[in-house]
């Protein structure tokens, strides 16, 4: 009898496991010759060497499909099992799955636009109203890198500046000040990576998430780095950013210049940026507009019907 601790790394054990462990117990009737016990992570499998061997190597093809669809089903099980050839490529308009198994692509021409230039240069402008997608789609592209070993790292940040409140006047210390601005960001991770396993990756700092002005001094590399909300982003800070890149990272960054929550005094380092940097080799931009919008339909008109505002104080 030989004894054999298989980790699952890098996946989810509950989708694993299954619902009330349902896929644990198919395997378990699959192979009635082997002892199967998990716990956490670490499957512990007592039986004869041959069946064991069949066994481990049914449950890598099970991790592996896991790890790029966040979903297993009974029948890609059996099929695993019986040693058919499941389908496992992910298709080219895919950026990655969601932790229920929803494909994150392109939703229009102009988000086709953003994968694209993030794969054609090391550098991304993402400009656009609200709803564009553009963080979250820059989240997906950082992911689906970290999952392939393409980069080792992922840091978002963001401008911690006020849309009309003050820092001050939150409860508690300076993080928990600091987390509602980095609130967006944290939601978009737990769309893509399972709650466990993305608490794993930030408490060993795959996964850094910080205000912008905990960068001065870093050199970023072997990274994918955002920074999200860089409308409100002074001259110097962005300068400051832009700077950080270090070897083997792409840095996207993201903003709405319709929403600058910056003192009227003080000018964008976005807009400044966009100026400066437009047409330099290496760097991408991409404009999203009100078409690229793919949150409820209202969003749209609300962004349109400000837009009108603006011009029409513009003219006065």
């Amino acid at each position: 009898m030989t004894e054999k601790h298989i980790v699952l790394e890098d996946i989810d054990p509950v989708v694993f496991y299954g619902v009330g462990n349902a896929h644990l117990q198919m395997l378990k009737a699959l192979y009635p010759k082997l002892r199967i016990v998990a716990r956490d992570n670490v499957v512990r499998v007592l039986g004869d060497e041959a069946q064991l061997a069949a066994f481990e190597e049914s449950v890598e093809r099970m991790r592996q499909h896991v790890l790029k669809f966040n979903a297993l089903k009974e029948e890609d099980i059996l099929d695993i099992t019986r040693g058919k050839r499941l389908n496992d490529d992910v298709p080219d308009d895919v950026v990655c799955y969601t932790t229920n198994g929803r494909p994150i692509k392109a939703r229009s021409a102009n988000q086709q636009h953003l994968i694209d230039a993030y794969h054609d240069n090391d550098m991304v402008f993402a400009v656009g109203p609200a709803g564009t997608g553009k963080t979250y789609l820059s989240i997906a592209l950082a992911v689906k890198a970290l999952k392939e070993k393409t980069a080792k790292k992922i840091i978002l940040s963001r401008p911690a500046v006020e849309a009309g409140e003050k820092l001050g006047f939150l409860p508690g210390d300076m993080k928990d000040k600091i987390d509602p601005y980095l609130q967006p960001l944290y939601d978009a991770l737990e769309d893509m990576l399972p709650q466990v396993k993305l608490q794993d990756m930030m408490e060993k700092h795959v996964i850094q998430i910080a205000p912008l002005a905990f960068m001065r001094g870093r050199t970023l590399s072997d990274a994918v780095v955002i920074l999200d909300e860089a409308q409100n982003t002074t001259p110097a800070q962005i300068r400051m950013f832009l700077t950080r890149m270090g070897w083997n990272t792409k840095m996207i960054i993201t903003g709405d210049t319709s929403q600058i929550d910056l003192p009227r005094s003080q000018k964008s380092g976005l807009i400044e940026a966009l100026h400066i940097l437009t047409g330099i080799e290496g760097i991408g931009v991409v404009n999203l507009t009100q078409k690229d919008i793919v949150r409820h339909k209202l969003v749209t008109r609300i962004v349109n019907a400000y837009e009108d505002f603006d011009r029409e104080r513009q003219a006065d």
